[in-house]
């Protein structure tokens, strides 16, 4: 299990969808000889109509790009008066109607919605702003924020001072602000000198010296930070997560433990998080949803491959034995099949 995380050596030369620009390894693309009109029409018709058709409005979300959703809402309130939202609000329920509403969501807002989700109430739900801020890059971070402005009219950043507090919110506010390093030059000295600043600060002293991890891990770059990470290794002959898990707890420890996974390995810091809300009893189906749609555009084609490395049988097949109805149908159509 613990294999994925522990091959350095790999880690040098991948890509990272921390800092990858491209959607190539998305499962959904924009869809060729695109009619917005014939959308509409369809869509119409099945929510129109009596009794919803579930298999059309898959068949139109699941198969588009955001970008190409975004059109089709916008012509249909055109057409309608009604906005798409609206419509698929009144016409399904449940974890379907979350999903639907979440794929005609622009990325950012959709970001932005679950981070005020997690953060109004009683109660902070620490996991999801983990999971968002670990995992996205600065220019997506960036999008998030302005999102989260123009929704609730404060900053990200003054909402979330008032939320998390103490180390754990000291890591997550330097995250939250999107300033991690993004140059592709990796200073060998320098990630030898953090290494060891880190084995220093945790491993060798008499309590942990958490500030030194919280500035390292969260303000360099993801190519020095891989470097880092082997370096560390030749310095205490075990992986920084290792130290991490041993040195800490609570939040601090997850969202250090997440940002060690991310800078690994994206895709594979996915793939847990699926599985995890998909083994035991009952289904975290708030996750599923947030990752398969989140990813569907960025790198879902890597998580899948991770998915298979790390559980031996495909994403696909758990949701097969997991998810049922329009919901799971919906979900499988975002995964692809595969191969």
């Amino acid at each position: 299990m613990a294999s994925v995380w522990d091959d350095l050596d790999l880690l040098l030369d991948s890509p990272s969808s921390l800092t990858e620009t491209s959607n190539t390894r998305g499962t959904v693309k924009d869809k060729p000889n695109f009619k917005v009109e014939e959308d509409v029409s369809a869509l119409r018709k099945a929510i129109e109509g009596l009794g919803t058709t579930e298999k059309t409005i898959i068949e139109v979300l699941t198969q588009r790009s955001n970008g190409q959703r975004q059109i089709i809402a916008k012509a249909y309130e055109k057409a309608t008066g009604r906005t798409l939202v609206a419509d698929l609000k009144g016409d399904t329920h449940g974890d379907f109607e979350d999903l639907l509403v979440a794929l005609v969501t622009p990325p950012a807002v959709y970001d932005a919605r679950e981070v005020i989700k997690s953060i109004k109430g009683a109660g902070t739900t620490e996991s999801t702003l983990t999971e968002i801020f670990a995992s996205r890059s600065n220019r997506q971070i960036k999008a998030l924020s302005d999102a989260y402005l123009a929704e609730i009219g404060r900053s990200l950043i003054y909402d979330l001072k008032s939320e998390v507090s103490g180390d754990y919110g000291k890591a997550l506010l330097i995250l939250a602000e999107g300033k991690r390093d993004e140059s592709s030059n990796v200073d060998a000295a320098k990630a030898r000198a953090d290494a060891k600043a880190l084995y220093e600060a945790g491993e060798k002293k008499w309590g942990t010296d958490e500030d030194r991890f919280i500035d390292i891990l969260c303000h360099r770059s993801v190519p020095q930070l891989r470097q880092t990470l082997v370096e560390y290794k030749n310095i205490s002959n075990k992986t920084l997560q290792e130290s991490i898990e041993s040195e800490m707890s609570g939040n601090l420890e997850t969202l250090l433990v997440a940002v060690v996974k991310c800078v690994k390995s994206t895709p594979a810091y996915f793939a847990e998080k699926l599985h995890e809300s998909m083994k035991g009893l009952g289904t975290t189906e708030s996750i599923l949803t947030r990752v398969l749609v989140c990813r569907s555009e960025i790198d879902l084609l890597d998580i899948r491959v991770e998915y298979k490395k790390l559980f031996g049988y495909s994403l696909y097949s758990q949701l097969e034995s997991d998810v049922s109805g329009s919901y799971g149908d919906a979900l499988k159509r975002l995964c692809g099949q595969d191969n």
